[in-house]
């Protein structure tokens, strides 16, 4: 096979595999995702289940490649804040409200897409690790540059960055912002502030860094 009839194979089936993510993600919001079956999502697109199987060996793994396609917009939004315009106080307003928008929007508007999540953090799925990480480090970027430019007190920018992630997981944990939904706890904007606040003043006394 020439190089470009590789390449055409190639985007192909990542079109393909593309497909299969959004008709699976669809019926997840249907009839949620322990109900949707690789039939079901073989049916919706006119294939066999032996077509799906080609290109995810199991169930399993389409319900991980809906959850990643989800958290991978929220991680985006959160980068492009991270390294758009504004004050790093801006950002870090802007970044944690948006993740909170959206992961209401996703998994506490949707209670089907959220039974996924809940199944994701009970099973510990690799990917909610990496959702974290990733939000660790669009944090960390904001708060970082602005020690480097004097608006925030200059200390440790990755033990900032855990520091803000957790104090505000109120407001980005899906299963915690369904169970606090009624109970009265401070507003994001409230936190936000507080953290900021905090960032200008520094922690140094807080203990060590985090182990690199």
């Amino acid at each position: 096979m020439s190089v470009m009839g590789a390449s055409a194979q190639s985007a192909r089936e990542t079109e393909q595999r593309e497909r299969i993510i959004a008709t699976a993600e669809r019926l997840f919001r249907e009839i949620g995702f322990q109900k949707t079956t690789v039939a079901d999502i073989a049916r919706e697109l006119r294939m066999s289940p032996a077509n799906v199987y080609r290109f995810f060996s199991a169930k399993s793994e389409i319900n991980a490649a809906v959850a990643r396609q989800l958290m991978s917009e929220v991680e985006e939004a959160a980068q492009s804040i991270a390294r758009g315009p504004g004050t790093a106080s801006e950002r870090l307003r802007a970044l944690i409200l948006s993740n909170e928008s959206m992961n209401a929007e996703r998994y506490v508007a949707d209670r089907k897409l959220h039974d996924m999540v809940e199944a994701a953090l009970d099973e510990n799925w690799p990917i909610i690790s990496d959702h974290i990480d990733r939000i660790d480090a669009a944090i960390e970027e904001v708060i970082r540059s602005g020690m480097e430019s004097g608006e925030f007190a200059k200390d440790d920018a990755q033990l900032a960055a855990r520091l803000v992630h957790t104090s505000c997981i109120r407001f980005c944990h899906p299963r915690l912002m369904v169970e606090c939904a009624d109970r009265p706890t401070p507003t994001s904007a409230q936190m936000i502030e507080f953290c900021i606040a905090a960032l200008r003043g520094g922690f140094r006394d807080l203990g060590p860094a985090l182990p690199r």
